[in-house]
């Protein structure tokens, strides 16, 4: 029956599901038709979504394909599934409703430009075409990545703490933070010149992204300053993460033209505990880790003790 979708529940826990490859899709056929979802409207405006399988999910749950942080939106929400070259939506009976074109649906075929709207405000539109989702990617990209580290920005490092820092006090699970800093790096800046700074910065950029996990945040926090924002890990995990971090950064060499840059970094590294009042006190727990590691001799990691709530 169209809008029902059993094991998923948006109460419940969201129900496992299995989407297989279709054998019939051959290379050459999937290249051609690339569909995608572009974000108009929602808390990651401009995103695009390629629809290069055969089922996605769009909900608020982890375990959704296409994931949106938006509490009007249902665990499961709604489905889209391929068939060929023809893509159709059903609603999985969301608490607040799906809507093509501002219409309320409960099954229907999608068309190129048609916009769908999930829960009360986030807003997608529906395109068929690969340039089209390149060139929408590269504006998402340019407006929220330092184009220098390939870091996530300052201003989005903010948007997605206070996402997840919300979602880890709904859920219970662990959150970790690193922050971290490359050591005497205005005497690199001196030594140097300007031009290996910002080589040595994109190195770091390289390197940091070839230690995270796909679902963790690297973000420039401002000037040598950066951090990794890791869900479910724990305070010795993110220790872990960090000291494999400065292991190979300290080990990394920073080659500049013919010229090895030695660098390190200090980091320190903090849990979100849930008396905490603001995501801002999360920021400043870790930041004075590192400036523990700072002061204690640089090129090390400290774990910010986890303080116990207020009595």
């Amino acid at each position: 029956m169209p809008g029902s979708f059993d094991g998923f529940d948006d109460e419940d826990e969201f129900g496992k599901t299995k989407i297989t490859a279709r054998p019939d899709l051959d290379a050459e056929h999937a290249r051609t038709s690339c569909a995608h979802l572009v974000m108009l409207v929602g808390p990651e405006v401009g995103r695009v979504y390629r629809l290069d399988g055969v089922q996605f999910v769009v909900g608020r749950s982890p375990q959704s394909t296409i994931r949106v942080d938006d509490d009007s939106i249902s665990r499961a929400h709604c489905r889209i599934r391929r068939s060929g070259n023809d893509y159709t939506i059903e609603d999985l009976e969301s608490s607040n409703g799906t809507h093509l074109n501002e219409e309320p649906i409960g099954h229907a075929r999608l068309k190129d430009g048609d916009k769908v709207r999930v829960g009360e405000s986030t807003i997608f539109r529906f395109g068929q075409g690969d340039l089209d989702a390149r060139f929408q990617q590269q504006l998402y990209d340019a407006a929220l990545r330092d184009a220098l580290t390939g870091a996530y920005n300052k201003r989005y490092f903010l948007e997605a703490l206070t996402k997840e820092v919300r979602f880890a006090s709904r859920h219970g699970t662990n959150l970790a933070l690193l922050m971290l800093d490359i050591d005497h790096f205005k005497r690199i800046n001196d030594t140097h010149g300007h031009i290996v700074g910002d080589h040595v910065l994109a190195q770091l950029g390289k390197l940091a992204h070839s230690v995270i996990r796909t679902e963790d945040i690297f973000a420039r926090f401002g000037g040598e300053e950066f951090c990794i924002l890791a869900r479910s890990i724990t305070l010795d995990q993110g220790g872990q993460l960090a000291e494999r971090l400065r292991a190979q950064v300290q080990a990394a060499p920073f080659l500049v033209g013919h010229s090895l840059v030695p660098a390190t970094l200090s980091l320190g590294v903090a849990l979100w505990q849930p008396h905490l009042a603001e995501p801002t006190q999360f920021i400043q727990a870790a930041d004075e880790a590192l400036y523990e590691a700072k002061r204690s001799g640089r090129n090390r990691v400290i774990q910010s003790p986890l303080l116990r709530a207020p009595t």
